[in-house]
């Protein structure tokens, strides 16, 4: 693949249709959806022979919560992570366990 098409290819994959989801109307209530999204990319020596030539990019998102339109007015509503809030409780647990139980020695 050329550079010149993997840029392209990299712009159509960054817009705002990877942040923000098609609306859901039900009842006289829109909902918009929208995510976190991270990117990055990177490209190789273009002068180098054709073997060494090389370019790429990533992509992540996640959830981040969604707009609700509703009588004229906007509300943020954020998503809710269950794994990263199991994981924070997770940790935490740990750490006052291991507290109490140093106290607990001494």
């Amino acid at each position: 693949m050329e550079l010149g098409h993997l840029a392209s290819a990299a712009r159509a994959v960054f817009s705002a249709k990877l942040v923000y989801g098609e609306p859901v109307e039900r009842d006289g209530v829109v909902v918009i959806p929208a995510a976190a999204v991270f990117g990055g990319g990177g490209g190789g020596d273009t002068d180098a022979l054709p073997l060494r030539e090389g370019a790429g990019f990533g992509v992540l998102a996640r959830p981040a919560g969604a707009f609700v339109l509703r009588n004229g007015t906007a509300k943020w509503v954020p998503a809710l992570d269950l794994t990263r809030l199991g994981l924070a409780a997770a940790v935490t647990v740990v750490a006052v366990v291991r507290v109490v139980a140093k106290r607990a020695r001494r």
